[in-house]
């Protein structure tokens, strides 16, 4: 049957740049198996399948695919599909509940254009650190860089999760972190020692002012070469700036950005509150806008 889609760039006011997503609407009788056919198809990083809620109060149900495997959660998703709801509800501001396999996710949600908007979610899982992580130049062979690059200021590799376990590797500046490049025979043995394989690298030189962090994403097995910008990443990383002890009690607003080396820059807003030294609450925020519209036979 014919279901409409709409695909929009994620996490960026402009087309052609942020992260691509593509929105399968009226996704009603699909199996998974389907559904991963179709996110192979679109070759996005993630493909959103929106279902009717499971309770009539929440707006909607979502599965999230990348062209390899399902999640339980994904941020970018999150805000782009919230934007597309909205519109099609009327572009109101609107506090809007989606169910996603992690859990009831709130988002804050309005229009900024006829064919853009804003949107920000609550985290629905606090981020808590996870297995272990391998040594600074295990790390570095498989990213092709060099063991010195590896750590900054204090940050080590760690590997933390809000729905999806990823390894945070800091790196100390953009020159390193540009020359980074899996090695496809180190990667996945350094990266996949406890699940699936996700490094995200991040440094404290921006390519942008008024920027606190830059950002990279590397996960090839599940089909996603470099992410533009990946919302899940942002969402546990208040536990890595939590743990080093930077930030103290109160609220924080920190602006990670990702994608440059793609061509495809991409601003995730990051906001967190600390009360006596524990993280208590964080939310993701960006904006996202409609590339093209259309209909898929499946």
């Amino acid at each position: 049957m014919r279901r409409r889609f709409v695909t929009l760039d994620v996490f960026t006011e402009k087309r052609f740049s942020g992260n691509p997503l593509a929105v399968v609407l009226e996704a009603d009788g699909l199996s998974g198996e389907a559904m991963q056919s179709i996110a192979r198809e679109f070759n996005h990083p993630e493909t959103v399948f929106v279902l009717p809620a499971e309770e009539k109060k929440h707006r909607a149900r979502l599965r999230i695919f990348t062209p390899g495997a399902e999640l339980p959660f994904a941020g970018h998703p999150t805000v782009g599909t919230a934007v597309l709801l909205n519109r099609i509800d009327g572009g109101r501001a609107a506090d809007i509940v989606l169910e996603e396999k992690i859990g009831l996710v709130a988002c804050r949600v309005g229009a900024t254009g006829a064919n853009s908007g804003q949107a920000t979610f609550v985290i629905p899982q606090l981020p808590a650190e996870t297995g272990t992580v391998a040594s600074a130049a295990e790390i570095a062979a498989a990213l092709s860089i060099d063991a010195a690059d590896v750590g900054f200021d204090g940050y080590t590799p760690q590997r933390w999760s809000a729905g999806n376990a990823i390894s945070f590797v800091p790196v100390r500046g953009l020159d390193a972190i540009g020359r980074a490049k899996p090695d496809t025979a180190r990667f996945e043995p350094t990266f996949g020692r406890e699940g699936r394989a996700i490094a995200y690298l991040y440094c404290a030189e921006t390519a942008e002012r008024g920027h606190d962090f830059h950002a990279r994403m590397f996960a090839p097995k599940l089909g996603v070469a470099e992410d533009p910008a990946t919302g899940s990443a942002a969402a546990a990383f208040p536990g890595v700036l939590v743990k080093r002890g930077r930030f103290g009690d109160g609220e924080h607003k920190v602006v990670i950005e990702q994608g440059y080396e793609m061509g495809r820059p991409s601003q995730m807003q990051l906001a967190f509150s600390i009360e006596k030294g524990a993280l208590t609450r964080a939310s993701v925020g960006g904006s996202a806008v409609v590339v093209t519209e259309g209909v898929i036979e499946a």
